[in-house]
């Protein structure tokens, strides 16, 4: 397996997940409130977010891999988020985008600036044309981060998800790399 690409923004280093940040996983995905929209049942043990450490490892060796970067600041050591891009298929030059940040460090900023690293790494390192992304209605947040980005929402998707005893429709958007230069250059 090739080495883990490391990334830095202005505030942020985006390493590897390990299994020192499973405690830190467990604090935000065990979080039921602040992670309603995450697509997934809430942890409760340790054991639980080791295992997603496990999992955020091994989609770098699936078929269609993908990357999940740990997001740590960096005047302090420790886990605030992660974010990623998945599912990729070579053939269509597409992939999809997940992300989470713990509930003290939402509302500054991390998260555009992560994606933006992260995006910018998409669409030159793997040659994409596209980045996807799945969004619950109700998560508004989520919503003005990816239109800050410059995502297009394109639809929803009825009963595509399941979680918390239910299906939910998510809300499709998504990113092309034609869309991204000009983007970038508009909010510098």
């Amino acid at each position: 397996m090739p080495d883990f690409p490391r990334l830095e923004t202005a505030r942020l280093i985006l390493r590897e997940i390990t299994e020192a940040d499973a405690p830190d996983l467990l604090r935000i995905h065990g979080n039921a409130e602040h992670m309603a929209f995450f697509g997934a049942d809430p942890l409760s043990t340790l054991a639980q977010a080791q295992q997603l450490v496990a999992t955020f490892a091994g989609w770098r060796t699936q078929a269609n891999p993908g990357t999940r970067w740990a997001l740590e600041l960096k005047e302090r050591p420790g886990l605030v988020g992660t974010c990623g891009l998945f599912a990729w298929n070579r053939n269509w030059k597409k992939c999809a985008t997940g992300y989470e940040l713990a509930p003290e460090a939402t509302g500054m900023g991390l998260m555009r600036e992560a994606l933006a690293a992260v995006f910018a790494w998409g669409f030159e390192t793997m040659g994409l044309n596209r980045i996807e992304a799945q969004v619950h209605e109700d998560n508004a947040a989520s919503r003005r981060l990816l239109a800050r980005l410059g995502f297009a929402e394109e639809g929803r998707l009825r009963q595509v998800a399941f979680w918390a005893g239910r299906h939910h429709d998510l809300l499709q958007y998504a990113l092309l790399a034609c869309d991204w230069p000009m983007h970038e250059r508009a909010t510098r």
